[in-house]
């Protein structure tokens, strides 16, 4: 923790919202300054164009990032050396791994750090990783995903409440009473998910009873803990929330059910990485669309050629801080070529994000269990509020189980007939039920810990 969090957090309560007010109103003043109106313009153009001028658009701003990283670039004027910079061959390029960026930020980069902005990933899945994001790309992606928003009824100004990373709440402040800050000129409440728990059950919802915000927007996986404890006590909310957003996580199926039945809501989904992947947004019909005009997106198996799901390779028009090209973000998606959507937007469709390529669980049995997979195995069961699965051995796992009331012998049976299905007859699994499931540094929830040498499988 830093001086400054030390600091604020031995604050009055008051002073704190005042400084969170303060501090998100000037972050919002330069993500929506500058060029934000003139991206929104754009977008909203492009909304309504055919599928051939979208892809020749996609083809000239591809052509024109490319160029731009081969001119501003070190690293890229040698890797882009020889090669013709078109959509057509963008798969001869060489990929961009995450180690290429710690061991060679500087050289990457084209701005310098103090005219960007910093982007720091977490390292939940590995190394921790830092890129530069120049105000315009910045500007632009949040153009991009207020677009998105907007088309679900969301306004800026509007009560919303935010469940992420910022770990600004004490043990004493919920036992005061206090589980959020409040940013009084946007009208935000900030909820902690660091803090989220059947003891501090009560305090989260009289909160949020309190506040009636129309928008919700944050980590699904905070936001189903919520719901599942309020659900294992039979409550809703007496003002039904207008849309649920979620973010920087895996929504899964059972996570999308809850939230909506217990909130009231409709449950929508996006995709971009911290880094500053290009966006998938979902569609009013429930659809998810891959943007054309924010990067490129190829899929590949493991032998890396093209396939319709497998891992997800991206190139980036709004990383030209520090340029995404091919770059292996770690994620992995299922594409939908067989359907078109009947929201009328051309942009091609996927149909599921099956979050980090690395996410798995190991079985000698039934080979690598993906995240999704794995999160479905607590589908319809009772009582499960959420669950981690940790493997330290090939042939072994631990299930660390958070429970209400309401999970009993039934519950349990089914949960492992549930594992058995996934992870085969051979391995050992170990149940173990405890009372809370620490978050990550960023106040993410892992469902997998894998703490074998995945090069090894």
């Amino acid at each position: 923790m830093s001086l400054i969090q030390k600091a604020f957090k031995k604050t009055p309560f008051l002073v704190q919202n005042i400084a969170i007010t303060l501090a998100s109103t000037n972050l919002y003043r330069v993500r929506r300054g500058g060029k934000f109106k003139y991206f929104q313009r754009y977008y909203d153009e492009w909304n309504n164009k055919s599928f051939n001028e979208t892809m020749k658009e996609q083809e000239r701003r591809l052509e024109q990032f490319l160029n731009y990283a081969q001119k501003n670039s070190n690293w890229f004027a040698e890797r882009l050396k020889g090669h013709q910079l078109k959509l057509k061959k963008l798969g001869e390029l060489p990929l961009l791994e995450k180690k290429d960026i710690i061991n060679n930020f500087e050289k990457i980069k084209t701005i310098d750090e103090s005219k960007g902005v910093i982007n720091q990933t977490s390292g939940t899945t590995g190394a921790a990783m830092k890129t530069v994001m120049t105000i315009d790309d910045m500007q632009e992606r949040w153009a991009i995903v207020d677009n998105y928003m907007q088309k679900h009824g969301f306004k800026f100004g509007k009560k919303t409440a935010w469940f992420s990373g910022k770990n600004l709440i004490t043990k004493k402040d919920i036992k005061n009473g206090y589980c959020s800050h409040y940013d009084f000129i946007n009208n935000i409440r900030f909820y902690s998910t660091f803090h989220i728990s059947n003891e501090n059950f009560d305090t989260y919802w009289k909160s949020l009873s309190k506040y009636k915000p129309e928008f919700i927007v944050g980590f699904p996986t905070s936001v189903y803990q919520l719901c599942e404890l309020a659900d294992s006590r039979g409550l809703r909310l007496s003002n039904p929330v207008k849309v649920f957003f979620s973010t920087s996580e895996t929504l899964h199926p059972y996570q999308r059910e809850l939230i909506s039945k217990v909130l009231g809501c409709k449950v929508r989904n996006h995709y971009s990485a911290s880094e500053g992947a290009p966006i998938i947004t979902e569609c009013s019909s429930g659809k998810l669309h891959m943007h054309p005009l924010t990067g490129v997106f190829e899929v590949v198996d493991e032998n890396m050629n093209p396939s319709l799901e497998g891992e997800l390779i991206v190139t980036s028009f709004t990383s030209k801080g520090t340029p995404l090209i091919r770059y292996r973000v770690g994620d992995r998606i299922a594409v939908d070529t067989s359907s078109t959507c009947s929201c009328g937007s051309v942009f091609p469709l996927v149909k599921h994000i099956d979050g980090r390529a690395n996410d798995f669980i190991y079985s000698p049995e039934t080979g690598k269990v993906n995240l999704v997979n794995m999160g479905n195995a607590a589908k319809g069961i009772t009582g499960i509020v959420c669950f981690q699965v940790t493997q330290d051995l090939k042939d072994a796992v631990s299930v660390s189980v958070v429970r209400t009331k309401l999970y009993n012998s039934e519950s349990e049976d089914k949960f492992k007939t549930s594992l058995r299905e996934r992870l085969g007859q051979s391995m050992h699994i170990t149940i173990k039920y405890v009372d809370d499931i620490p978050r990550e540094k960023g106040g993410k929830f892992r469902i997998i810990k894998n703490n074998l040498n995945l090069d090894e499988l």
